[in-house]
């Protein structure tokens, strides 16, 4: 079984997977399979609100350079206020629905329904946000370093009980 690792301040899994060759968490040339029942999840990042659980499937989402792709599992009715990326973010619905629109202000009026099955690719540093509509499972995926950003810094978990 593979050790956690923290990735963006974070406490994820990998996930138990059937790997040959090199490990590519070192960057080497290892096949990764992942199974839906072999995933562990665990806590999301300080950086976003509660209550969403995340996994890594392959690579390290806190460098640039080389490839990654982790999951996120969102409880009905789960908000991430505006915020933007400093790169690009790709974005695979796998259950559920993501309620996705953008601004400087979550208005869920505002949104767009990505049900199972859907891909977004949203440009750098556009102002976003999202909503999540029955338990929702979303894959992210990229070759640069994952950080958010928040339009509202009273939004920013990372800040709840600063003074």
């Amino acid at each position: 079984m593979k050790k956690p690792l923290m990735v963006l301040g974070f406490l994820v899994f990998a996930a138990g997977s059937v790997v040959i060759g090199q490990d590519r968490h070192g960057g080497g040339d290892k096949h990764v399979a992942v199974k839906p029942d072999a995933i562990k999840w665990g806590p999301g990042s300080p950086g976003l609100p509660p209550g969403v659980q995340m996994a890594v499937l392959v690579g390290d989402p806190s460098k640039s350079g080389a490839p990654w792709v982790m999951r996120a599992k969102m409880p009905d009715g789960y908000q991430v206020p505006a915020h933007w990326h400093p790169s690009d973010e790709n974005v695979t619905v796998l259950k559920g629905t993501l309620l996705i629109g953008t601004g400087e202000k979550l208005d869920r009026s505002k949104t767009d329904e990505l049900p199972a099955g859907s891909f977004m690719s949203m440009p750098k540093k556009m102002h976003h946000f999202a909503i999540a509509k029955g338990e929702t499972i979303i894959q992210l995926h990229g070759n640069e370093a994952f950080d958010i950003n928040y339009i509202n810094p009273a939004d920013d978990p990372r800040k709840k009980g600063e003074k």
